[in-house]
């Protein structure tokens, strides 16, 4: 009887499936116009999937798709960079939270949104790298080497992470220090980098369409990080959730889609040669 491994969903994946990914597929999608679905790609169930967030809350930003994915059978990890103090405002709570305690408190947000995603903690990394002097994480070799590691220790097929050319300082410099952490990584890896509302430039390749129903699911998510619902409100004078839907609605109707909401995507292959037939 072939043998099965279980994975953080809790569906069985025989070993002998296929983990390979679709590189022809890929590269048609690269040297097309039309974005496709994620959908229609075909992921095989085997494949790994690490989330590297920046901040605590990058995952939920992206949840509909992974939920997609882990529905489907595909592992999924997550590693969080930094602790993301500065996204806490200093009258969240009086008196007001040390820069620690704002990480301790976004630390928990993110273990609980994913107990309502349904990530299991041992497939969550929280990483407290450094962070420069700007409050965003520090890009120096010390940290890039734990970046490094943890993308070779987890050994993804499909890594997620936000867009480089972004006007948030963690995400460039998250998108900068993966990029040279897996040009030689020694297998093939398919980056999917997400839009968000901070994006400046973007070429969209795949996407995740969803309906109201999946809208309010990720709603709920999104309210688990209360620090970040409560500045949106100070500075932005709408929550959290509503930022995030606002803008996947956006991107659905930018795309002319039939579902209301998108979450978007532009992808990059590496290493593709190194695939074994």
């Amino acid at each position: 009887m072939p043998q099965s491994t279980v994975t953080n969903s809790g569906h069985c994946v025989p070993q002998e499936m296929n983990a390979m990914l679709p590189i022809h597929a890929l590269y048609d999608l690269l040297a097309g116009n039309s974005p496709a679905s994620i959908e229609s790609i075909g992921f095989s169930p085997a494949l790994r999937v690490l989330v590297l967030a920046p901040h605590p809350d990058d995952f939920d930003a992206i949840a509909i798709t992974l939920r997609y994915l882990q529905a489907r059978g595909n592992e999924i990890h997550l590693a969080v960079l930094s602790g993301g103090s500065k996204g806490v405002e200093d009258d969240y709570a009086i008196p007001p939270p040390s820069w620690e305690q704002k990480a301790q408190l976004r630390e928990q947000e993110q273990l609980n949104s994913c107990a309502f995603f349904g990530l299991s903690p041992a497939r969550i990394n929280f990483l407290h790298l450094p962070e420069a002097a700007d409050g965003e994480l520090a890009q120096d070799s010390s940290n890039q080497e734990r970046v490094r590691n943890q993308i070779e220790q987890t050994t993804p097929d499909i890594l997620f992470l936000p867009s480089g050319k972004d006007i948030n300082t963690g995400h460039q410099r998250t998108y900068d220090m993966t990029r040279k952490a897996v040009q030689h990584l020694g297998k093939p890896l398919l980056a999917l980098y997400n839009r968000d509302a901070k994006t400046i430039d973007f070429r969209t390749d795949l996407y995740t369409g969803f309906n109201q129903t999946e809208a309010d699911w990720k709603r709920s998510l999104l309210r688990y990080h209360d620090t970040q619902h409560a500045r949106n409100i100070a500075v932005r004078g709408h929550g959290f959730d509503d930022r995030i839907l606002n803008f996947n609605q956006m991107l659905a109707n930018q795309l002319g889609l039939e579902s209301p909401y998108a979450e978007t995507f532009q992808a990059e292959l590496f290493n593709a040669d190194q695939q074994q037939p």
